[in-house]
């Protein structure tokens, strides 16, 4: 029993110091390093038009690639969890493809799809249409990174739940829309935002990708991330950790929101 209460505290206090090390310290160095110069200075910072620009794009991005693949998510899901077909663990396994592919490579390959070196350049210039080095691109580049997290948190959940009580409604004649919002989603709504929780906080973040395909244009296509490198790159630090501050807080209020869902989830389990 002693030797259980040594290996616990032990295991706790590593913790407690890993945790310090990585994650403490770091966020009250943005703090301290954005409000060294004081509150006039950090307001400059984040009220600058660049920086709201960057901010404004940034939320666009999220905002899109999160709507977009929660819808691919509860499709994707519903698909591999309730039904067999031939083909079904390719698409499994393409799900996970962002997991396995560099975020730069990523980008790249948007950069030769849709570029002056891709095939539909000619397309695209006809119709005047751009997406790399421009919004669109950003957005597929955040959608892309982004899109298994919403799919993998529902699969394990409606996998565990089964098909009885959708089976039931349909022999008791409910339409699929019925069934879905009334047997369905009640039943995975918490892993569903949950999902959308994660899915957030990785595109709010996402840099590599995004670097690729927005060509670093100043006060047009460069988010958040972008924008803090540049101040960074330029010597300028006390605005670029008062930017970086931002997304220190929007990750903060990103982890409140997944603490109350995982507290709402074993509540109701």
């Amino acid at each position: 029993m002693q030797e259980s209460k040594y290996v616990k505290y032990t295991l706790i206090g590593l913790s407690v110091v890993f945790l310090t090390l990585m994650l403490i310290i770091p966020l009250l160095v943005v703090i301290v390093e954005a409000l060294s110069k004081g509150f006039a200075v950090y307001f400059k910072a984040i009220l600058d038009p660049f920086a709201l620009k960057a901010m404004n794009l940034t939320l666009i991005a999220t905002v899109v690639a999160v709507v977009c693949n929660t819808v691919f998510g509860l499709c994707a899901a519903w698909v591999l969890t309730k039904y067999s077909f031939k083909g079904k663990n390719i698409l499994s396994s393409l799900i996970d493809l962002p997991f396995a592919i560099s975020p730069v490579i990523a980008g790249l390959v948007f950069v030769m799809t849709f570029g002056r070196i891709s095939y539909l350049n000619d397309f695209l210039t006809a119709n005047n249409l751009r997406i790399v080095f421009a919004t669109p691109g950003i957005i597929l580049a955040t959608i892309f990174v982004t899109f298994p997290f919403v799919t993998r948190e529902l699969i394990p959940l409606m996998h565990s739940q089964g098909k009885d009580e959708e089976e039931a409604a349909t022999m008791m004649g409910a339409s699929g829309f019925t069934i879905f919002r009334k047997v369905t989603l009640p039943n995975i709504k918490w892993g569903l935002i949950y999902g959308v929780v994660l899915c957030t906080a990785r595109a709010m973040g996402e840099f590599g990708a995004v670097s690729v395909v927005s060509g670093h244009i100043r006060g047009k296509t460069n988010t958040l991330p972008l924008h803090i490198e540049i101040l960074y790159n330029e010597y300028n630090f006390t605005a670029a950790f008062a930017v970086a501050s931002i997304l220190v807080i929007f990750a903060i209020l990103i982890l409140i929101v997944r603490n109350i869902v995982e507290w709402k989830n074993e509540k109701e389990a």
